[in-house]
């Protein structure tokens, strides 16, 4: 009893579909991960920061700017509490974030930052950073979450202005890994 050459085909199209579906949920994240990890790309930063220099380059001034932004299905505010401060090399720098869930259940929440320029990447570091966990808020509830950073003195000469971006995702019911593993 012979196959079709439709049928062949069709099974064909499904083996690559359901391969490629495979390679792109199970294979590709942890890639990228890892290539963002090694080239620094993707404005990917890196976990909580340990100074270990406390001098201050004062004779350096660095604009740092805050931007937030929600996932489609976030119903919180979320916003910086500024929306830029100059900061010197080597100063830590404490700064706030507001969020409120404007819903009637409790959520949890989690952030993921960004850094642009790229090449200001391995500069900015967070000490302390309500990205690093994840971020329970009771319905109606509103709180300030904070961030403590430094800009590493030997920042190139080139880069005045870093922006930090958040985005804001709802992981209320979700039961992989938190994100703030993977930062």
């Amino acid at each position: 009893m012979s196959t079709s050459p439709v049928k062949k085909t069709l099974v064909k199209l499904l083996v690559g579909a359901a391969g490629m579906f495979i390679f792109a949920i199970f294979v590709m994240p942890p890639l990228y991960y890892v290539l963002c990890d090694l080239t620094g790309i993707g404005g990917k930063t890196g976990g909580r920061y340990e100074a270990q220099d406390a001098s201050v380059d004062i004779t350096r001034s660095i604009k740092v700017q805050f931007i937030t932004t929600n996932n489609g299905s976030m119903p919180w505010d979320f916003s910086p509490k500024v929306t830029e401060i100059v900061v010197h090399p080597g100063e830590p720098t404490a700064v706030a974030f507001y969020a409120r869930n404007r819903t009637s259940k409790d959520m949890v929440a989690q952030a993921v930052p960004n850094v642009s320029p790229f090449s200001a990447t391995k500069y900015f570091h967070k000490t302390e950073c309500f990205c690093f966990n994840e971020q329970p808020l009771d319905a109606w509830s509103e709180t300030d979450m904070p961030l403590v950073f430094i800009v590493d003195k030997d920042i190139p000469k080139s880069v005045n202005t870093i922006t930090l971006s958040y985005t804001l995702f709802d992981i209320t019911n979700r039961e992989d890994p938190p994100v703030a593993q993977l930062n």
